[in-house]
């Protein structure tokens, strides 16, 4: 398998596309091509990118674009219960949670646009961000209350799923901009961070050089 990534430091449909391969087991490379450059505006590498966005995975000749499909064509592959919890109700919410981050959270996402590096401690958020971030901080608790609390592992619903994997660039946006979360989000923030397969990430697009000034930096916030 090939999946077709963009800047690791920015993508964060890329992430999630790379997390959900990760948790699948099988061999895959990596092709990376840097956001609005001639490369990525070429038409060799649309060949690459059938809906000219990231990820797409190619599973021999079917590409399979967008992180959601990807997840949901990797449990078909590998089997669901690697990617969602074993017992109905906690599928059931781990559905709805990763569907509502694949379609939800506009204000998050326009005004902490994942960036991996830099921080931002003095970031002011506004009132529709932090009413994002709550509803995220809720959702999180939920899901380790109901599913996740009886077990020794700090993931959502116990093992790492793909609510998880749809979660996992908020996670680095909580980071990036020091947003205000629970304790127990802040704790979950963290063993995120300290997965491996986080680590890896974001030493890799610490070390990225590609230029890209779609999120310009003006005093320490984003402009």
């Amino acid at each position: 398998m090939k999946l077709v990534i963009a800047n690791r430091a920015y993508s964060s449909w890329s992430l999630r596309g790379w997390l959900a391969a990760k948790q699948s087991g099988l061999p895959f490379t990596t092709m990376l091509v840097p956001m609005d450059t001639p490369e990525w505006k070429s038409g060799a590498a649309k060949i690459d990118m059938p809906s000219g966005k990231v990820p797409v995975l190619w599973d021999g000749k079917t590409p399979v674009w967008d992180s959601f499909a990807i997840i949901l064509w990797l449990s078909d592959k590998g089997g669901h219960d690697r990617y969602w919890p074993r017992e109905l109700p906690a599928r059931g919410l781990a559905y709805a949670m990763a569907a509502e981050m694949h379609s939800g959270f506009p204000a998050l996402r326009a005004g902490c646009p994942m960036n991996l590096k830099e921080r931002f401690p003095s970031f002011a958020p506004t009132a529709e961000i932090m009413a994002e971030v709550a509803r995220v901080d809720a959702l999180w608790s939920q899901a380790r209350a109901e599913h996740g609390a009886d077990t020794d592992l700090p993931w959502l619903f116990g093992p790492l799923s793909a609510a998880d994997i749809m979660y996992a660039p908020v996670v680095t946006r909580i980071d990036t901009y020091h947003l205000p979360v629970s304790p127990a989000a802040r704790a979950y923030v963290d063993a995120m961070l300290a997965h491996p397969w986080m680590a890896e990430w974001i030493a890799e697009a610490k070390a990225e050089t590609f230029p890209f000034d779609r999120y310009p930096v003006a005093g320490g916030v984003p402009a």
